[in-house]
């Protein structure tokens, strides 16, 4: 198959150039200082100045933005326009716009959701999804990948303590001795698909049917990405190394560094291969909070945008260093 523009390509071309470092705006009203939303008419419309402002002034250190979509929704009506106009920044700026939306639905629901967060107001480059309802639930944006380029990032291992919960449960033996017979065409195993080894969870499962639907949009392994890839939290250590190397020509969405105790060192790991984007959002939105040069005026409840937005940048710029050194140092200092 033709490879066509797509939008994780550019994010993986942008992460090469720029670095890994993914700016998660999750920006919750509690995140500003009560002396800035003072100065706005609504906290959604502080939201938004901040937004703009963070937009501009990390992108040098950022290859992309996160925009969780729960913070914006509850702030109701206006929390929505600021989540719009928050994305409109950002591809406006030539960046890529990542929705983390985790949608997982079927049928006319799944092709709404697609519909939603590919086109219109709410119009991103790349999306989160949940697979576990099955891969079925992908077609609809899928189809955007075909059509417009789009890409999709499917939860593979997340960043969270419950992951083990279900992605790490053990598949029956027989899991993977099916003959991939599924509406859809991309349940595990596919045909010429690497069996599942004894002794896989959930996740390999999940793995699979996404490297079966990676390999639809071609062969990647002389470079390059498939349009659609696996978000692979960097809290867990133990399968880190297996992970990546499994699925090589995946692009991966990194989640749990900072704030969420991921270490950079887990993240290099994540990153080897295809590679893929990091994610940071409170240590990078709250930089101000522990900011020593802003002690002052924290105290004296003087504050001002341009002051936490700034605070801002120093985190990121922060962050991507320590991404690119770490995965400088896990290659042996090799660029």
């Amino acid at each position: 198959m033709k490879q066509t523009p797509y939008a994780m390509l550019a994010l993986q071309a942008a992460c090469a150039e720029k670095g890994p470092l993914c700016v998660g705006l999750d920006t919750d009203p509690s995140y500003l200082p009560p002396e800035v939303i003072r100065m706005h008419d609504s906290p959604a419309d502080a939201v938004l100045a901040y937004n703009r402002a963070l937009v501009r002034e990390t992108a040098p250190s950022a290859a992309c933005f996160k925009v969780q979509i729960a913070y914006y929704e509850a702030m109701g009506l206006a929390g929505l326009r600021t989540y719009a106009e928050t994305l409109t920044a950002i591809r406006a700026a030539g960046i890529v716009a990542i929705a983390d939306v985790k949608r997982g639905d079927i049928a006319d629901t799944a092709k709404a959701y697609a519909r939603a967060h590919f086109e219109g107001d709410f119009e991103a480059d790349i999306v989160t999804l949940n697979p576990y309802m099955g891969f079925e639930t992908l077609d609809p944006f899928l189809e955007y990948v075909e059509r417009a380029g789009k890409g999709a990032f499917a939860l593979l291992r997340t960043s969270n303590p419950g992951m083990k919960d279900i992605e790490w449960l053990p598949l029956a033996a027989s899991a993977g001795g099916g003959t991939g017979d599924c509406p859809a065409g991309t349940c595990f195993p596919a045909p010429k698909s690497k069996p599942i080894p004894a002794g896989s969870r959930v996740l390999d499962a999940v793995g699979a049917g996404l490297e079966a639907i990676a390999r639809k949009y071609g062969d990647f392994s002389a470079g390059g990405c498939a349009p659609i890839g696996a978000v692979v939290g960097c809290t867990e250590e133990s399968d880190a190394r297996a992970l990546r190397d499994r699925y090589p020509d995946l692009f991966f969405l990194i989640p749990g560094y900072g704030a969420q105790g991921g270490a950079a060192r887990i993240a290099a790991t994540l990153l080897d291969r295809a590679g893929g984007t990091v994610n940071s959002s409170r240590g990078i939105l709250t930089a101000w909070k522990k900011d020593p040069s802003l002690a002052i005026k924290m105290s004296s409840g003087s504050l001002t945008l341009d002051e936490i937005v700034e605070a801002a940048a120093r985190a990121a710029f922060a962050a991507k260093a320590e991404l690119v050194g770490a995965k400088k140092a896990l290659l042996g200092g090799a660029s």
